[in-house]
């Protein structure tokens, strides 16, 4: 009997740790979120207010200003949309997505900084650590 318990206490021990680590990346990620989710909330502010660098940046890429406008009302509902518990994960998703276009502009349009790239990685981390969330989200499910 003696050893059921001593085993019983060790799984005790290891799912209290497991859950501290879970806590401690939910924290983690949420710093995270919030840091990306202000980045580009400035972005889109200087998209949307008319910025000379970015109306001169848009010009580069021959779109048009409508471009400029998209893509900082883009930026900032994913912005708002990853400090909300309840979306930040779709936000996450359409951030990456928006990212996508934006590494190709840059790549292979402009030939400018690979900045992007970054804000992919991240946007991606998130949207895959929060994926459980944006499911539940999206089949009506409560939440895990």
């Amino acid at each position: 009997m003696s050893n059921d318990v001593a085993v019983e206490k060790r799984d005790d021990v290891a799912a209290e740790r497991s859950a501290a680590r879970g806590r401690i990346t939910n924290r983690v990620l949420w710093v995270v979120q919030t840091l990306v989710g202000l980045d580009f909330l400035v972005g889109s502010t200087m998209k949307l207010t008319g910025m000379p660098n970015m109306v001169d940046l848009f010009d580069r890429i021959g779109a048009g200003q409508w471009l400029r406008y998209f893509v900082g009302t883009c930026e900032l509902a994913g912005g708002l949309g990853l400090l909300i518990p309840a979306v930040c994960g779709l936000a996450a998703i359409g951030l990456a997505a928006l990212m996508v276009g934006a590494v190709y502009v840059n790549v292979f349009m402009i030939h400018d900084s690979m900045a992007p790239v970054m804000w992919l990685i991240l946007v991606s981390i998130i949207a895959w650590r929060r994926w459980p969330r944006t499911k539940a989200l999206l089949t009506g499910a409560r939440r895990p």
